[in-house]
């Protein structure tokens, strides 16, 4: 079953911190149990990589009970439920949710201050916590997500959009900044001068020129994908060099008979399509520059411990 969002799990949260002090971990693994989730679930991380969902989604519905005073932090990485949780529990309530925390005088006064701490009226950003069933950094990362994947449908947008000489620029640039080619110079001066009619261009795998890479490039649109006979066409070109490594970049895609083959190859082809080629260019700050930088912060435990 899909792991329920964070709202959902604070009724069964709060019932296990009314058996005693437990941790975050020890919750997740009874509630895994309860859940019968897979292992798989149990182990799905957040976007970012940084924290299991599971584990994300039961912070956050152990600290919003907290600001209702349902759940008592006695010490570092322990809560437990208050006797104002237990009592709450006493009723059978069906579900806890935000609007039950509202009744709450504590999370009002929390509540009505997690914005921009303009006054007793909802925030947007108060709004945006009760109204969602993902917690913040859930939401943080399905902006994200969606900034990220407009920047790259608009980057294949405007290479598309440009010459070929730009593309075969996009290339030159890329494959340095990931530390091919020496300098941009010596890698401009190779791409595109090989003369072979399979292949666009040669480029240094190293600073010392120890080996070599062999690049073939299509900007083609979306709809246009590569078949197996262009990229049959590239390995026999490489045969002919005696090379035994390429890379092969469209804007566009790569068809299954084509990603088939370039797998079973002696020799060592890499495809890059444009969602790939794309994803590389911001990875490595290729056509793009840092817009806005959000720092989120975190209680450092290790500073309040008094030794």
């Amino acid at each position: 079953m899909p792991i329920p969002d964070y709202q959902t799990l604070m009724l069964p949260v709060l019932r296990l911190a009314a058996e005693g002090e437990t941790r975050v971990p020890h919750v997740a693994d009874k509630l895994a149990d309860e859940l019968d989730l897979t292992e798989a679930e149990r182990e799905e991380l957040l976007p970012s990589g940084r924290q299991r969902i599971l584990h994300n989604r039961i912070h956050w519905a152990k600290f919003y009970m907290s600001k209702a005073g349902l759940i008592d932090c006695p010490t570092r990485g322990k809560f437990i439920a208050s006797e104002t949780g237990k009592a709450l529990l006493s009723t059978q309530p069906p579900a806890i949710d935000v609007e039950t925390l509202k009744t709450y005088p504590a999370f009002v006064d929390f509540y009505s201050k997690s914005g921009s701490g303009s006054g007793p009226t909802e925030t947007s950003a108060a709004k945006a916590a009760a109204t969602s069933d993902i917690t913040p950094e859930e939401q943080i990362d399905a902006a994200y997500g969606v900034l990220h994947a407009a920047l790259k449908a608009d980057l294949l947008q405007r290479i598309l959009a440009q010459s070929p000489a730009f593309f075969e620029r996009v290339i030159v640039e890329l494959l340095v900044s990931m530390g091919y080619g020496g300098s941009h110079d010596q890698a401009a001066l190779q791409l595109g001068k090989s003369g072979d009619g399979g292949v666009d261009g040669v480029i240094d795998e190293d600073r010392l020129g120890l080996d070599r890479i062999y690049v073939q490039a299509k900007r083609y649109v979306a709809h246009v994908g590569v078949g197996r006979p262009e990229i049959q066409g590239f390995v026999g070109s490489l045969v002919g060099l005696g090379a035994n490594k390429g890379v092969f970049v469209t804007t566009s895609s790569f068809s299954s008979p084509a990603i088939e083959y370039a797998r079973h190859l002696p020799q060592r082809v890499i495809l890059i399509d444009g969602e790939r080629l794309a994803e590389l260019m911001v990875e490595y700050g290729v056509g793009v520059r840092v817009s806005r930088t959000v720092a989120v912060k975190r209680l450092d435990e290790d500073f309040f411990i008094d030794e």
